[in-house]
Formats: C-alpha cells, structure tokens, sequence
C-alpha cells in the first residue's frame, strides 16, 4: 500500500495483491472471517506479526503443523489478546525492532472472554491494532450466544422454542465501551463498503497508539444463510441500521458511510435462519431498536420509512456526549 497516498483518496483499487493469509485454509465457503482477514493482510503487509485466540479463525487458519499466515503468527488462550499483543509489543521495543501487531480476535473473545484484557490494553494505549471479527456468536465452539448475539437470534444457548424465542437482550454496544478509553482511533467495517474498508485499514495503520477496528463477519452455518449471500448480508445490515460504519478519531466521532434510505428490518432477517422463528412482535421490538441506533447516528438526514411510527416516541437516553450511547 502507498503510505504516501491521501488516505480519503484511497480505494480497493490500491490494495496490493500480496497475500499473507494464503489459499489452502479450512473456512467455510462465504466465510465473512476469512475475507476479512486475506484483505486486512494485504493491507497490513509483511511487517506484521500476528496473535489469534481461540476462536474460528485459530483452527481453520492454522491446522496443525501448518498456517495460513505468512507472516509470525502466535496464539493461546481465548481471554488473553489484549495482553498478549502488548507483550509481543513490549518484546519487540526491548529488542529494538519494529512491525505491526495485530490481534485478531472473535467477538466472545472480545466483548466477553477478553473484555478484561481489551479494557487494559485500551486503557495502557498500548501501540499495538486490535481487530474484532464479529459473527456474532461463539461459533467455534458450538454456535453460543455472545455478547455481541443480535436480538431474537437463535443460538445452541438461546433456542427458539415455545417458552424462549431467541436472544432476549440486545446486541453490547463494544465501539462506545472502546470509544470511553480515550483510544487514538476506532472504527466499524464492512466487507460490502471497500473503499470504507480499506482507508479505515490503512489509518488504523499508519496510527500509532490503540486501535481497534470491528468487522461485521457474517457466518454461514450460524446465520443459516447461502454461502453466496455473505455479501448481500454484509451490505444490507449496513443500509437496515443493523451495523453502523462510523469512527472515533482523537475522541471525534463521525459517520463514514450513510445509506440514501432506510430498509426495513425485514429484508435483513429474511436471509437468515437464525431469525426465522421471530413473531411480528420480537420483530417490532428490533425494528424499534434499530430506529432508535439510526437516529443517535444520522439524526433526521437520512430517509427512514420503518421508524416513522416511532418518531413520537421518547428518544434512547444520552447524556449529549457523542461518545456516549449507541
């Protein structure tokens, strides 16, 4: 990548096409993990050395005795990615030498098993990227819900049955949590918006201090969705309100990417067989919830037909602090 380029001016187009996550790897087709990290690697280049903890990515990325990774790649526990990349960090500045250190990290590993280490690294503002692959549950280890699970989603430990009908708690708000650490930079991606994508990569590299960017990864097997709609789904999240691209930089937050429109929740949940069970109910009450992330966002400069009958409502509590709320 040019280090040299106005990062506003940059697009797909300049991404190198080394690879460093190399073919070979045991994903699923459509895997929204698996595109996301072959295109951050081409980003981040060879300078880069990696820490991944349990999660997807550590057994279809590194089956044994090989990985896919063709840079330094190290992994261990699945609470441990905040502290482990700042002792790779602390090691390499003891020795005196330089790279880029990426954890890449699920999102039970983050908003929950990790949350610890996150907050300390965070805190520190230790010189190092933290990247959240988020698909929204604990995939690996049996489709569990997290606390990044949307609301109504079913998962092996939030069934849809008679008495329990999905997630009954709405999706943690991880980017604000990160956001209240004062953090250099933090940013949402989608794989459906590239350009985004890739300036969002790209500062988040040339910046120095904590960085953490969140990557909405759509999981075919835990969304039940096609293999060939991880696209589709990536980009209508974004233009539903489900998945918001916006960034904090220095403590000033701004949004990236604004749809022309708002869809209705609907035309989200439809592709998914985790949501198929949802009662207009369940579904009235995400919609509402959607409605009300979308305004926190874009305020009124964004047509939003599914929310007009919420617009009497009371709006969700802030205290008007724009790194407060959703």
């Amino acid at each position: 990548m040019n280090g040299t380029k106005d990062i506003g001016k940059l697009t797909l187009r300049d991404v190198p096409n080394k690879d460093y996550f190399l073919w070979g790897h045991g994903a699923c087709p459509g895997c929204g993990v698996a595109i996301t990290v072959k295109n951050l690697m081409r980003i981040f280049g060879p300078e880069t050395i990696v820490y991944v903890p349990a999660s997807c990515l550590v057994v279809f990325g590194a089956q044994y005795p090989t990985s896919a990774f063709d840079v330094p790649y190290f992994f261990t526990a699945f609470e441990n990615t905040g502290a482990v990349i700042t002792g790779i960090r602390a090691a390499l500045r003891r020795r005196g030498k330089k790279a880029l250190v990426v954890g890449l990290a699920g999102d039970g590993g983050t908003f929950d098993i990790g949350l610890q280490a996150l907050s300390g690294a965070a805190d520190r503002n230790e010189d190092v990227m933290y990247v959240c692959l988020d698909n929204e549950a604990y995939m690996n280890t049996g489709i569990q819900m997290s606390g990044a699970t949307p609301f109504g989603a079913w998962t092996t430990t939030s069934p849809a049955g008679k008495l329990i009908h999905g997630k009954r708690r709405f999706k943690k708000d991880i980017g604000s949590i990160v956001a209240a650490h004062n953090v250099p930079y933090m940013a949402t991606l989608s794989i459906a918006h590239w350009n985004d994508f890739v300036r969002k990569a790209e500062k988040a590299k040339r910046a120095e201090g904590f960085r953490f960017l969140h990557v909405l990864t759509p999981c075919v097997p835990g969304w039940r969705s096609e293999q060939s709609r991880t696209m589709e789904l990536a980009r209508l999240a974004v233009e539903t309100g489900m998945w918001t691209l916006y960034e904090v930089e220095h403590g000033e937050p701004s949004v990236t990417y604004k749809p022309k429109r708002m869809e209705p929740v609907t035309e989200y949940l439809k592709l998914q067989g985790r949501f198929a069970h949802m009662m207009p109910d369940d579904i009235d009450a995400l919609q509402k919830w959607v409605c009300k992330k979308w305004w926190m966002h874009y305020k009124d400069e964004v047509e939003a037909p599914p929310c007009e009958m919420y617009k009497a409502e009371k709006p969700m509590a802030h205290d008007g602090d724009p790194l407060h709320g959703v």
